[in-house]
């Protein structure tokens, strides 16, 4: 779904940390860690900066995606 999504996103995204390779690594690392309310936390946020990167929102994209990688860091 992702990768549909960021098809079709601006190029501006990427000077505001919203890339493909930034939403790329973030999914991966979500993908990584086992089920349970950290990985339903950075589902949540990675659903969140998708919207906000369609919406032109880059700054809030670039947010969502840094709490999306903070729930794979926490215990």
């Amino acid at each position: 779904m992702a990768a549909v999504i960021l098809a079709v996103g601006p190029a501006s995204a990427a000077s505001m940390g919203c890339s493909n390779g930034n939403f790329m690594k973030t999914e991966t690392a979500i993908d990584a860690i086992a089920d349970g309310p950290n990985r339903m936390e950075g589902q949540k946020e990675i659903a969140l900066a998708q919207t906000a990167m369609l919406d032109g929102k880059m700054g809030a994209c670039g947010m969502h995606l840094s709490k999306a990688m903070h729930a794979t860091m926490m215990k």
